[in-house]
């Protein structure tokens, strides 16, 4: 049985102070395989006092001092890409040829993003030409608590540690206790690098014990939490009383609008992308907005697609989906396809209980809706998982009406050739992000919601912003 009973505070590995364990369990067997301490209010305490102590210097260093770090760090993680990918794969049941080429990759891309942009950052500018001697000065918000999810363990780390090292803030880092072994590697990997001792902590624990001490501790000035909305929420009313900075990025139920000129390969595409990584994306275009012209010929090739898509275990290479999470996302998912069906949803692939082969582990049938209406609950939850509803629309004010109808705003998805009807879909679409015919988001393109999905930003220069307060000075020499 793997064990982790230690954390990285203030530049050593200490033993857990708790006695508080969870356990890990293999995705694809059901089966234990290892335990996570989980972290008390004293070992929180011992982390935040490491970053506050190492504040000071931190945040004075300069800035092409920070970079230089950032660097060594994606240097030292490429060389450790094989680990992590191995520990992404184990924790969370990534398919290991996923693990390899985007859930590890991840990290490095991430931390290259932003060293590119702190090529062209300006720490203190000016304020404008009619104030000569006015300067706005971007300074670190102080000690940050990070709370990251599960699903893309290694990609949300590398999203708040790097942007919030290189805008000065020290940090403790609280990974979800169901994937603390990329975690580990990567505090390995801070340690590594070299990077000043206090100004990068690692405590695993839960949200009920670490994540709600970090979230009301009066030495941290800074949440930021990417995960469910209800948590989201829950984080926010905890934070309030200490009147603390808070980011959040929260869930998803993106809309995918496939008009009658869309190419070819709109709708496979987007069969595909919804079942990436189990379909646990916040990101995951799970609502597929079809014109009725096309609509069952559409319908057709979606549940085709949904049945070539093969279902294996973790540590097999191949184009597989693995399995979801846990035993409780796989009820859930479970019990959300059968409320489709209740509902009045037309199931045209897969449904409920485990693919053909499997009699345990937590792999759900890539399962395709059609016929669904935006007031199902297959249509408002997230799911989380690999379950695709099709519902159809007449023209472009209705996709945009039944698009913009719901709590969440992260991803919207437009396929169509006509580059005016996609600009103006583009705008009038309430999200924080527009992907269009296939084409991802640049490099450094920051990543964030509205509404529910949370309001921050990670990535490239504006992921940094998010540590940055902003104080204005005059009579600047």
């Amino acid at each position: 049985m793997l064990e982790l009973r230690q954390f990285y505070i203030g530049g050593r590995w200490v033993a857990a102070r708790s006695e508080h364990e969870h356990t890990l369990v293999d995705a694809s067997t059901e089966e234990p395989f290892g335990v996570v301490s989980l972290g008390s209010d004293a070992d929180v305490d011992a982390a935040v006092a490491a970053a506050s102590k190492a504040f000071p210097s931190w945040s004075m260093t300069p800035p092409e001092e920070r970079a230089s770090a950032v660097e060594r760090m994606r240097s030292i993680h490429l060389e450790r890409m094989e680990d992590m990918a191995q520990a992404i794969s184990r924790e969370m049941g990534a398919p290991i040829d996923l693990a390899r080429q985007a859930q590890a990759g991840a990290g490095p891309r991430h931390m290259a993003n932003y060293l590119a942009a702190m090529q062209s950052f300006e720490f203190v500018r000016p304020l404008g030409a009619h104030a000569p001697n006015d300067r706005i000065a971007l300074e670190p918000v102080g000690v940050a608590a990070l709370i990251t999810p599960w699903n893309w363990p290694i990609s949300q780390i590398t999203l708040k540690v790097a942007a919030a090292l290189l805008a000065g803030c020290t940090v403790v880092l609280k990974p979800s206790e169901m994937a603390p072994l990329s975690a580990a590697v990567f505090a390995e990997i801070v340690d590594a690098a070299g990077i000043p001792h206090g100004v990068f902590n690692l405590v695993h624990g839960n949200g009920a014990g670490a994540g709600q001490r970090l979230v009301t501790h009066p030495d941290v000035d800074m949440v930021s939490f990417t995960g469910s909305t209800r948590a989201g929420i829950a984080i926010t009313k905890a934070a309030a009383d200490s009147l603390k900075r808070v980011g959040l990025e929260l869930g998803g139920k993106g809309a995918n609008i496939v008009f009658a000129d869309a190419d070819d390969k709109a709708v496979e595409r987007g069969v595909r992308q919804c079942f990436v990584n189990s379909g646990q994306n916040c990101n995951a275009p799970s609502r597929m907005l079809v014109q009725r012209s096309i609509y069952e010929r559409s319908v057709e090739t979606a549940a085709q697609v949904a049945g070539s898509i093969p279902v294996g275990a973790p540590g097999v290479s191949g184009p597989h989906i693995g399995p979801v999470v846990s035993a409780a996302q796989f009820e859930r998912i479970q019990g959300l396809i059968e409320k489709g069906t209740a509902e009045g949803a037309r199931l045209v692939a897969g449904g409920p209980g485990r693919p053909a082969g499997f009699n345990r582990g937590y792999f759900v049938q890539p399962t395709v809706f059609a016929d669904v209406s935006n007031d199902m609950a297959i249509a408002r939850e997230e799911i989380f998982g690999p379950v695709l509803s099709i519902i159809p629309f007449d023209d472009e004010d209705e996709a945009i009406s039944i698009a913009n109808d719901t709590p969440y705003g992260l991803t919207n998805y437009v396929q169509s050739q006509d580059g005016a009807r996609r600009n103006r879909l583009a705008r009038r679409l309430r999200s924080g992000m527009v992907e269009m015919n296939g084409q991802p988001r640049g490099a450094g393109s920051p990543f964030g919601g509205v509404k529910a999905s949370g309001r921050a930003r990670e990535g490239g220069r504006l992921g940094i912003e998010e540590f940055l307060d902003v104080k204005s000075i005059s009579g600047w020499g």
